[in-house]
């Protein structure tokens, strides 16, 4: 089993910055994190995709936020971050941690619990 541990967060007038941090931890010996990324959803929406980076460090971004949120992540540590900028209140979601774990033909796919961020006009 594989578990997704998420800090960061909170409340940011808009324009400001925040940053998320997720590092997964369990069963992982002999597994391949290939992908890890961030969700979010807001009340009333779906959840989407915010940003999502390869274990070859190749990055895509959902459109609304290029340009203002960089991810990034520590392959030594099983960890991913994003780093969000000029937030707007748009952005008011929780975010989900994601990861895609391999090993072979076994793909599992894990979530964190979440984590909050209100952006304030």
């Amino acid at each position: 089993q594989v578990q997704l541990v998420e800090s960061g967060g909170g409340l940011v007038q808009g324009g400001g910055s925040l940053s998320l941090y997720c590092a997964a931890s369990g069963r992982l010996f002999g597994f391949s994190i290939d992908v890890m990324g961030w969700y979010r959803q807001a009340p009333g929406k779906q959840r989407e995709l915010v940003a999502a980076i390869t274990i070859s460090n190749r990055a895509d971004y959902a459109d609304s936020v290029k340009g203002r949120f960089t991810i990034s992540r520590d392959n030594a540590r099983n960890a991913v971050s994003l780093q969000m900028n000029s937030l707007q209140p748009e952005d008011t979601a929780v975010y989900y941690c994601n990861a895609v774990v391999t090993r072979g033909p076994v793909r599992g796919t894990y979530w964190g619990q979440g984590t909050q961020v209100t952006v304030s006009s």
